[in-house]
């Protein structure tokens, strides 16, 4: 006996048996003719023709539908109401294979992602059509959680008088690799000084009620969400605003952002979130002093060692006062060195209130973004930097829209409020 054939054999009978089903109960409940003519949205009246026939790609397989057909002649387009009913305007694919294969799609390459669904679910669709309906789909998913009155309606079903011990906000950056085009006139770090990739930014949202029997701050499961796009600060700021309201930023006793020391992250934490605790994340603070060390002993890896480790229980102290002394006390004769040295202090110095690291322990806070560093790994790198990808703008926002709201836990939501709008 052959179970794996018996099983392929029963569950493609059922699916055909559905298929039938499905297409027959669908046209017998209409062609969705509503009269001789109906209304259009600019006013005019669209007039009945005659019915059409359409193929639709469903879960369980293509069926034909016969829908009414109107066509309006002062806006010179016609429509079909059927169409509108059943979630199928502008597409040959049911709401269900959208789905499908925009999850696919945001998970996987949209080659593999053919090749799953193939797979899978014994289904026929292109890599194309899952490019293009991972696109679609990643627009809307954009427009729903950006929406302000969204997360109004979301914020509003929280009990309020329930409390958020520590709400953190982590934000950084990572280069996503694009198409020549849109990189045209862009600086890079390359030896021809083009750039060849853009930063996507990433926020990552999370709360702490409680720690460990050592003390370590425990995040509060399931509670990490995502917001990210390639755009520019502002923007991204003005989205990650949004998301903490949703996240019900006002319930927070105390606030804490943790960013690798760049300006922009700053500069967005003064504006929309003031009065929040800044803390540059410990792996970004001591990578600076190691790549110092890594310069200036290039060829003495035990002074190398000895001086980082040195730095590190300096940092770990909050004594960042120590590790300045430290820096200048090296004194490099090279030029180039002692150009780093400068950085290096000044990057300290910039930031010294921001590395109060024994403190913040002391508090329980989080000191490093690792869930930051994961979400840069899981949400951007697993999908836009694999080799050989090159993405243009619209579509690495789109596909990181997806996988945002996926990673978030809001599919569910997203698809709750497409089926009731």
């Amino acid at each position: 006996m052959d179970l794996e054939a018996i099983e392929l054999h029963i569950r493609n009978s059922m699916r055909e048996v559905g298929r039938v089903l499905l297409e027959r109960v669908l046209n017998a409940q209409g062609e969705g003719y509503h009269g001789s003519s109906i209304g259009c949205k600019d006013g005019h009246r669209s007039r009945f023709l005659e019915y059409r026939q359409k193929e639709i790609q469903t879960m369980l397989g293509p069926i034909r539908l016969k829908r009414s057909y109107y066509y309006d002649r002062k806006c010179h387009s016609g429509s079909c109401p059927r169409d509108e009913e059943l979630g199928i305007e502008h597409t040959s694919f049911s709401p269900g294979m959208r789905r499908m294969m925009a999850r696919v799609g945001a998970l996987r390459p949209f080659g593999q992602g053919q090749e799953d669904i193939q797979e899978l679910a014994g289904l026929q669709v292109t890599a194309k059509d899952i490019e293009r309906i991972s696109n679609r789909l990643g627009q809307e998913v954009q427009r729903y959680t950006g929406s302000e009155a969204v997360m109004r309606t979301m914020a509003s079903n929280v009990i309020a008088f329930e409390q958020i011990k520590i709400f953190y906000i982590c934000m950084d950056g990572t280069g996503v690799p694009l198409v020549p085009r849109e990189l045209v006139g862009r600086k890079g770090k390359g030896e021809d000084g083009r750039a060849r990739t853009r930063e996507a930014k990433l926020g990552c949202i999370f709360t702490q009620t409680t720690v460990d029997e050592g003390g370590s701050p425990v995040r509060d499961e399931a509670s990490t969400s995502y917001v990210g796009g390639i755009e520019s600060a502002k923007d991204f700021a003005g989205h990650l605003v949004l998301e903490a309201k949703r996240r019900g930023i006002y319930r927070a006793l105390q606030v804490c952002v943790l960013g690798d020391g760049a300006e922009w992250i700053w500069n967005i934490v003064d504006d929309r979130f003031p009065g929040a605790q800044q803390i540059v994340d410990l792996y970004h603070a001591r990578e600076h002093f190691w790549e110092l060390a890594r310069a200036v002993y290039s060829t003495q890896k035990e002074r190398f060692r000895a001086w980082g480790r040195a730095r590190e229980e300096e940092l770990d102290r909050g004594d960042v006062g120590s590790v300045i002394a430290a820096i200048r006390r090296l004194r490099p004769r090279d030029k180039q060195l002692q150009k780093l040295c400068e950085t290096t202090i000044g990057y300290y110095t910039k930031n010294e209130h921001r590395m109060r690291y024994q403190e913040f322990r002391e508090k329980g806070y989080f000191v490093g973004s690792g869930v930051l560093e994961a979400g840069c790994r899981t949400v951007i790198g697993q999908r836009l930097k694999l080799s050989g990808m090159h993405w243009t703008v619209r579509g690495a926002n789109n596909i990181m829209a997806l996988r945002c709201c996926i990673m978030s836990g809001r599919w569910e939501d997203f698809w709750a409020s497409r089926a009731s709008a």
